[in-house]
């Protein structure tokens, strides 16, 4: 199978653009460049129409960086995009190298992007894309590149871990990796000389596209737009064989022959629960048998603690992932489904079709390669919660299963025994906060992204109050699940964000919060709490949430008057220590 099967070619992206794009997210986008970008523009346009979004590109003029980056007077600054990408060959770059002082070469070309990213970010509320560089040997040194910090090699190797270094340092900086992909494709893929040398276009017209879709990637997941979930087939998916019929001594798995294939395979897919993915089964099989190599064969790398959710049974697989969904309660597309069956993944994309089913090779052993050139899993952030995740969705399953057991709803809430912690955004929950911010898509009554950044800044600024709660029960800790930040006013509080993890929906979190920003009010004299509802494609679901806890629709806003409010029935304990 070619790449070119999952990654439209340019030509297919190029024909989008004729394509009605009324009604896609609309996003305002800057690319400025060293060399030529106008069909990087086209590719990343029609890509942007694959993913649901209207790219706005300002495509600024060629070889013009510094005036366009640091002159805060110019078109790219007027345009005010939401990204700026921008790209500087190694071939351009190479040329100045030779001219340089070389032993500093990588140290002040730092100091340049680093002076792009602080002239863009202090003027513009933006995320910055920065593209990376693809090594190229110029066999000046050979080998000995490796030993002397006077060859081109060693200097852009500094480059690049120092980019690497500065994204760290840079909250909204990303790094396009276009050196992984010049590792993943090779450089005959990504470069033309021919083409170079005849109109100085240095990526090539196979390389554009998946380019757009590395951009597209890095642009989703900052706008809260991301896979969290990957559900996995099992015979001849996570092991060669079938369980049922050849029994647990002659599946393939292992070190040896083609059991060595899933093998890394699941060693690859344990390396993203590790990350944050949520893991579930769905498989037709029957259950005990399914589970059974998770549980006795010793060579499985995936055990049944690494999954969330477990479904095997002989139904329907578009059935059992809508279950799998509404035990997870996250959105059918932000889930990942593999099969090798090829009409099982037809039935899902039809049941289903939020659900990403992408094609898998019929040879098992291009499974691993395959999935990882289609990066499914970008992400803008990490925190120390994603490793738990595994945990609290299993949790979660457990409270599922409670709930079924109780005819009344408050007996069942009052036997969950929770407890919320309240606390003031800290330097311990920034990440947490700004990843709930990032990622919140359907309870966020705003849908306002912030950066770890923004909400250090938020935090530490006298006109804001800032709120976030954790909640405990009997099944364990979810972690921080809620965030309010209230912007304050002559006499009211103006609700900037109110966001919340679905994980804790149904179960009188919104009822306890709100008592939580009365009382703030009340202690503090302010008379009203007032709202608002930006609808978007997803948080649908909180359309009426400001009508339903008793605000008042003024002039498009809600608003609530501290003074006559009752505090809500709610089944959560405040945690005073």
């Amino acid at each position: 199978m070619s790449e070119i099967e999952t990654i439209k070619n340019f030509t297919a992206l190029k024909k989008n653009l004729k394509k009605d794009f009324s009604g896609l997210t609309q996003l305002k986008v800057a690319l400025a460049g060293d060399s030529s970008t106008q069909f990087l523009n086209q590719a990343l346009r029609g890509f942007g129409f694959e993913e649901g979004y209207d790219l706005k590109i300002y495509e600024a003029d060629y070889d013009q960086l510094d005036g366009q980056l640091l002159d805060t007077s110019s078109e790219l600054y007027q345009f005010q995009p939401q990204f700026v990408i921008i790209f500087q060959s190694i071939q351009k770059i190479s040329k100045r190298f030779y001219k340089s002082n070389k032993s500093d070469f990588a140290t002040n070309f730092l100091e340049e992007v680093k002076n792009y990213y602080t002239t863009l970010t202090n003027h513009l509320n933006a995320r910055i894309i920065y593209f990376n560089l693809a090594e190229i040997n110029d066999n000046v040194f050979g080998n000995y590149s490796n030993k002397t910090d006077q060859s081109l090699i060693y200097q852009v190797r500094k480059i690049n871990y120092g980019l690497m270094d500065l994204c760290i340092q840079c909250k909204n900086l990303s790094i396009l990796d276009l050196c992984l992909i010049n590792a993943q494709y090779g450089k005959n893929f990504i470069f033309d000389s021919k083409v170079y040398y005849t109109s100085d276009m240095v990526l090539s017209i196979d390389v554009i596209p998946v380019i757009a879709k590395n951009i597209t990637d890095i642009v989703s997941a900052v706008s809260g737009k991301f896979k969290k979930c990957l559900i996995l087939d099992l015979d001849n998916t996570m092991w060669g064989g079938i369980i049922g019929d050849d029994g647990i001594e002659n599946i393939h798995i292992g070190d040896l022959g083609i059991g060595k294939v899933f093998t890394e395979f699941q060693t690859w897919i344990r390396q993203l629960k590790e990350r944050g993915i949520i893991l579930a089964v769905c498989s037709k099989n029957n259950e005990d048998t399914a589970r059974e190599p998770f549980q006795k064969h010793p060579d499985m790398v995936l055990k049944l603690e690494d999954i969330a959710v477990f479904v095997a049974n002989w139904d329907n697989k578009a059935d059992n992932i809508k279950y799998i969904q509404s035990i997870l309660n996250i959105g059918f597309d932000s889930m990942v489904f593999l099969d090798d069956n090829p009409v099982e993944r037809e039935m899902v994309r039809t049941h289903v079709p939020q659900v990403l089913v992408p094609e898998l090779p019929e040879d098992p052993s291009l499974y691993l390669e395959h999935l990882q050139k289609l990066n499914l899993f970008e992400t803008a952030s990490f925190s120390a919660e994603d490793t738990q995740r595994t945990r609290q969705y299993q949790q979660e399953a457990g409270r599922a299963i409670l709930q079924k057991s109780f005819t009344n709803e408050d007996d069942f809430l009052t036997n969950l025994k929770m407890v919320s912690d309240v606390k003031p955004f800290n330097k311990f929950n920034f990440p947490r906060v700004a990843q709930l911010s990032q990622r919140s898509n359907q309870f966020n009554l705003r849908t306002v992204r912030y950066t770890d950044a923004d909400i250090e800044k938020l935090s530490s600024s006298d006109d804001y109050m800032t709120f976030s709660f954790t909640l405990t029960d009997k099944f364990g800790d979810n972690g921080l699940i809620a965030v309010v930040i209230l912007k304050k006013e002559t006499d009211s509080l103006f609700i900037d964000t109110w966001l919340m993890s679905c994980r804790v929906l149904k179960r009188g979190m919104e009822n306890f919060t709100l008592n939580t920003l009365v009382n703030y009010a009340r202690k503090n004299g302010f008379k009203k709490l007032i709202g608002e509802y930006i609808p978007t494609s997803k948080n649908t679901m909180v359309k009426d949430h400001y009508k339903d806890l008793g605000f008042k629709n003024v002039d498009n806003k809600w608003e609530l008057e501290v003074s006559t409010y009752l505090d809500k029935k709610c089944f959560i304990e405040l945690n005073n220590v």
